[in-house]
This record gives C-alpha cells, sequence and structure tokens, in this order.
C-alpha cells in the first residue's frame, strides 16, 4: 500500500481509518463511537468501549503463543538474564495484582512505580492495567524532591520500589531516596512495596508501611485475578515531564485510543509482528519505555528485550551482541547513545552477526547528519529518525518501513505518521510556511489515539501549555521545523532555545548541526549566551572522539570554520570550550539550561536529574580556564 494513500485515508476519513485499526486489539464491548469531537480540543476515541491493556498485552496471547519468549530482561550490571515466556508473564502478573490488590489498590487508584529496567517492573505496570489502578513511571534514582512532587500531584494509593539499582557497577540505593521524598511528600501513600534484588542488604524498614514483595509473591503464587473492563478513555497511566512552571505536567493517556495507536505503530512503523524481537534501549521510566519496551512490543505478540546497563559495559558491542544473540529484528535507540558509541572504536560494530536486525530507528532528541552517517555506514542497516514526544507516546514524524518505505534524509525524521495532521506556521501571523521557511510545528485537533487526553487533574493546563500559542485552535509542538518541497520535516530545536544575535534569530540545532561535521567532534551542545553588544552570542561545549589527533585548539578552529562555512560569519561562535564530558540527565538529554546559565555565571538551577555530577564541574573548569578557541 501506498503511503500516501492510507495518510489521506487517515486524515480525509479519520472515523474510517480508525474503526479499521481498532479491529487489531480485543475489545469486551465494541466501540459505540468512534470519536466524540463536542469540546476542541478535548476528544474521546472509541467511546463506551470496554478492553484492558493487559488483556491485549498477556492474555490474549496464551492460547497461540504461550511458551513464546515475551520478555528478556538482561542486566550487564547484575550479570543476570531472565527469560520469560507470554505463560510465565502471566502468573507474574496474576500474581503481582493479587498482591496489589491485597494492599487495597484497585481501579482508579494510583501506583507510583520506582524502578529501573527489571523484569518486576514491567509485571508492576502490567498488573496496574489488569485491575484498572494507573500507574506512573517514575525513573529510578531520580532525586527525592522529583519524586515528592510527583508523589503529591499523583496522590498515589501504593508506591511499588526496588531496593536498589545499579549503574556502572555503582549501587544505588532507592530506599533512602525513597525515605526522603515521603517525608517531604504533604500526600504520601500508606503502603511503599519493596521488591529486593539484594543490592542493598540493610534496608532501613518502617514499620506499618514497608511492605516485602518476596512473601507477597509466595502467597499469590496461584493467584487468578480477573481483568477490570475499562471505558475506552479511562486514565491508563500518567507519566511525568517538566513544566516551564518547575511543577511537572501529568501527561494523562487513556486506553483504548492507546492501545490501538500502539498495534497500528508496531506494524507499520517499526515493522514487527507476532513472533519477532524489538530491542528498546530506553529506561521503562520514559514515553519511549513505556510504548515502545513494554506496551506495544507484547500487544501484538512480539518478544521485548529489556536492558539494563550502559552501552559500553562490558565492552562497547553489547547492544550488537545482544541484537545477534536474540535475533533482534527491530531496534530504538536515541542518538545520544549512538553518540557514546561514535567516541569508541567503530570496529564493535562489527563483532556480531547482525543478519537478522532489519531497522535502527533513533528518537528522542535531534538526529545530527553525522551521527546518522557513521552508525549507517557502521553498520549497514537503515538509520530511521522519529520524532514525537512524551505528550504523543507515539511517533509524530518518521518513515514506515512496515508500510510504504520511503527514502531516508538524514537530518529528518521524515514525513508526518499516520493520523497526525500537521503543518508548519509563521510565529507571529499564524500562515503555512512556505517550504524552507522556518517556522512551528503544530498538530491541527483533534490529536489522533495514543495521544495525552489531557494534563492529570488540570484541563486548564493542557489547554494553556498545548492550545493558547495561536489565535488558532492548535497543539504547539515548541519545536522550529522546515518542511522541504518533498514534505520532510526537520527539527531546528525548542522554539525557546533561540539565539538572537544581532537581530538575526538562530536555532542551537543549526549550529550544533555544523559543528558536528568536524571530524573530530563526537558531540556538542550550543547555547546563546547573553552579550552586551550583540544580545546574545552562541556558544559550543564540544566533546572530541577518542581518535582525534587533534589538540583542543586545533579543533576548536576547525569547528567555527565549519559553522562560517556552512551558516555564514554571523553564526560563528563567540567561543568554543572543549570539555571531555557534557551534563546529560539519566534519560540522555542535554542540560543545556544548565551549561547557559554556567557560562552567563548563573545558578545552573535544579540538577536532580543529572546523571554525572562530574561533567557539569568539568564544563565550569572549562569556562575558568578559558575558550579553546574562538572571539
Amino acid at each position: 500500500m501506498r503511503y500516501e494513500d492510507v495518510y489521506r485515508q487517515s486524515i480525509e476519513d479519520p472515523e474510517g481509518f480508525w474503526a479499521e485499526q481498532a479491529r487489531a486489539i480485543d475489545w469486551h464491548v465494541p466501540p459505540q463511537r468512534i470519536l466524540e469531537y463536542t469540546d476542541p480540543p478535548f476528544r474521546r476515541w472509541f467511546a463506551g468501549g470496554l478492553t484492558n491493556l493487559c488483556h491485549n498485552a498477556v492474555d490474549r496471547h496464551l492460547a497461540a503463543r504461550g511458551d513464546q519468549l515475551a520478555l528478556v530482561a538482561v542486566s550487564s550490571e547484575t550479570g543476570t538474564t531472565r527469560k520469560i515466556s507470554y505463560r510465565q508473564l502471566h502468573r507474574e502478573v496474576n500474581t503481582f495484582a493479587a498482591a496489589l490488590k491485597s494492599l487495597g489498590v484497585g481501579r482508579g487508584d494510583r501506583v507510583v512505580v520506582y524502578m529501573p529496567n527489571m523484569a518486576e517492573a514491567v509485571f508492576a505496570m502490567l498488573a496496574c492495567a489488569r485491575i484498572g489502578a494507573v500507574h506512573s513511571v517514575v525513573f529510578g534514582g531520580f532525586a527525592a524532591h522529583n519524586l515528592a512532587l510527583r508523589i503529591d500531584d499523583a496522590k498515589p494509593k501504593l508506591l511499588i520500589a526496588a531496593d536498589a539499582g545499579m549503574r556502572g557497577g555503582r549501587v544505588i540505593p532507592y530506599k533512602p531516596l525513597v525515605d526522603q521524598a515521603l517525608a517531604a511528600a504533604v500526600s504520601p501513600p500508606p503502603h511503599v512495596l519493596i521488591v529486593s534484588r539484594g543490592l542493598d542488604p540493610d534496608p532501613a524498614w518502617v514499620q506499618g508501611r514497608d511492605v516485602d514483595y518476596a512473601p507477597l509473591r509466595a502467597r499469590y503464587e496461584d493467584a487468578e485475578v480477573p481483568v477490570e473492563w475499562l471505558e475506552s478513555n479511562e486514565p491508563s497511566y500518567l507519566l511525568y515531564t517538566s513544566g516551564t512552571t518547575g511543577k511537572p505536567k501529568g501527561v494523562q493517556r487513556d486506553v483504548g485510543g492507546y492501545a490501538v495507536a500502539m498495534a497500528l505503530s508496531m506494524r507499520a512503523v517499526y515493522d514487527v509482528g507476532p513472533g519477532q524481537v524489538m530491542f528498546s534501549t530506553s529506561d521503562v521510566g520514559w514515553a519511549v519505555g513505556h510504548s515502545y519496551n513494554v506496551y506495544g512490543p507484547l500487544i501484538v505478540g512480539a518478544t521485548s528485550l529489556l536492558y539494563e546497563g550502559l552501552p559500553t559495559n562490558p565492552d562497547p558491542g553489547i547492544w550488537w551482541k545482544l541484537c545477534a544473540d536474540y535475533g533482534v529484528r527491530t531496534m530504538f535507540s536515541s542518538p545520544t547513545g549512538i553518540r557514546v558509541l561514535k567516541k569508541q572504536d567503530g570496529a564493535w560494530l562489527k563483532k556480531h552477526d547482525l543478519t537478522a536486525l532489519k531497522w535502527l530507528f533513533l528518537a528522542g532528541e535531534p538526529l545530527d547528519e553525522p551521527t546518522a552517517q557513521w552508525i549507517s555506514d557502521g553498520l549497514g542497516k537503515p538509520i530511521i529518525d522519529n520524532y514525537w514526544q512524551t505528550e504523543t507516546g507515539w511517533p509524530v514524524l518518521t518513515l514506515l518501513p512496515g508500510l510504504d518505505l520511503k527514502p531516508v534524509k538524514f537530518g529528518s525524521p521524515g514525513l508526518p505518521n499516520l493520523g497526525y495532521k500537521l503543518r508548519v506556521i509563521d510565529e507571529v501571523t499564524g500562515a503555512d510556511a512556505a517550504a524552507g521557511q522556518k517556522g512551528v510545528l503544530v498538530i491541527e485537533p483533534p490529536l489522533p489515539p495514543g495521544c495525552m487526553t489531557t494534563v492529570w487533574n488540570d484541563d486548564q493546563r493542557f489547554l494553556s501549555s498545548y492550545f493558547s500559542h495561536f489565535k488558532e485552535l492548535l497543539y504547539s509542538s515548541l519545536d522550529w521545523a522546515v518542511r522541504d518541497e518533498d514534505g520532510y520535516t526537520f527539527i531546528l530545536g525548542r522554539t525557546d532555545d533561540v539565539i538572537n544575535v544581532a537581530g538575526h534569530r538562530l536555532g542551537t540545532r543549526e549550529i550544533e548541526e555544523s559543528v558536528a561535521t568536524h571530524p573530530s567532534v563526537a558531540e556538542a551542545a550550543v547555547v546563546g549566551v547573553h552579550d552586551a553588544l550583540k544580545g546574545q552570542v552562541p556558544v559550543v561545549f564540544a566533546t572530541l572522539r577518542q581518535a582525534t589527533a587533534d589538540t583542543p585548539e586545533s579543533a576548536a578552529s576547525g569547528m567555527l570554520q565549519c559553522v562560517v562555512d556552512q551558516l555564514g560569519g554571523v553564526a560563528r561562535p563567540a567561543r568554543v570550550y572543549v570539555v571531555n564530558a557534557l551534563p546529560k540527565t539519566r534519560s540522555g538529554k542535554l542540560l543545556r539550561r544548565s551549561l547557559q546559565a554556567l557560562a552567563e555565571d548563573r545558578d545552573p538551577g535544579d540538577l536532580s536529574t543529572l546523571d554525572d555530577p562530574g561533567a557539569l564541574d568539568e564544563c565550569r573548569r572549562a569556562l575558568e580556564r578559558g575558550p579553546s578557541g574562538g572571539a
């Protein structure tokens, strides 16, 4: 089928299109109406239909593929591997669901899950879905203050935590963080369910509040917990994302629309079906982890490979070894992960048999062309960028190899995904931007199934955060974009990441792309720094590839020349700082605002999500030493 024909149907006849897609999942009661849209931009997909995410991810596969692997949980941190069939997954989820019910958790109750990439995190999520509870997964090891904020917003009936996580061989005890968060929270849950991995030999238990999962698992190992059938638009989970006010936004997802979107995206986008293997390197605490570590692969009867560990441990070939060992068909990672590997010997890409691997998808941040070219050349596999947000739950821009693969254009995540009516518009006039003209990427409502339904307990914030930026009712992605004559969209960076240099508006992404074309550069971050004469000037922080013979000074000079050659003198960075590491969150996003604050001698702000505090200190010392090149 031609992409153009299917896309046109999804936009011109959305009810007919989505009615057809809804047949891919099981309904206890079929939808009475495909779309209710009487209160824009709020909408209700598959209204009146009753279904359940856990049933669609587990139960319905038992007859045909009960003994097939559903989940392979590999930890290079603990040196363990767990292979779990659909039948075993069903048993573990029923046991976990019985434990939840014994602690008073029921339909509509919120449950905060604070765990790393371990099998029990998946059991917990599916158990919540089974009984109609609303899970909110918080990245394991997240700072106590941020955990407390999420607890107070969700007001959970229960918090589930691992005793500890590991990163780079270092044990990170979770229990002290949980205790601090609950002490600070206004609405702490009555119970904390602890899943021990044996990593924290002496956790401090709070009598009457903390519950050990091990005896509950033994007690309920034969339990059968019936599925709770939910109306399609009831909440399935909350996933918190940072907000401009400092208070995180609880992105609320539905049940039926999300299940249908997952089924469609697994087939059309990721080209994965029953019995095939998908490997997403994301953490379950992020949007990709929810959609493509857990729900997406399981809903279509595939095998999900769940990995806990670094991409370089025990060696930089670990991802590719896993692909070879388990016959991975589609892998999903991030540009940051690939840039980490780019600093290593490229020979690691060739050490394992990747015959089964068909596609490598990258998302989570803009994919620069040099990184895309490097991994494409190294693997000899198609590299498919895709663009989406926590709020959308599945790709907005992508290519669709499972339907009709269009040519890859490095630097672009591709074409509008099915169901997304996209425009690039002028930020001032709201008029559609011409091909090659920069504008803001927007989505015409109603948002397709799978996207957020609202902000938890705050419809007004949903409206003000996403639909109040233009006179016309449009969802703003808050991302700059440009569309070429072939309809491919290129993301240029956040609308609030614009550098205004002497009246010239420059996107940080544009300059980063140019800097990254220098062969010695492994990764670069560009920030706008206040300048008394020009308003702002671009400043570069960059790491170099290990194999480079360039000195920091010669590399900096080369970066400057790359920018001048590609963007002109007006975009020439004022300063370049060559550093050993760039500060990132645990999900791999660069902390550009913190770098900007450091460069302007301001407080770098909340660093609770920082993966390696030493990286920020390294940049601070570089600023004290002075630039490697520039002005």
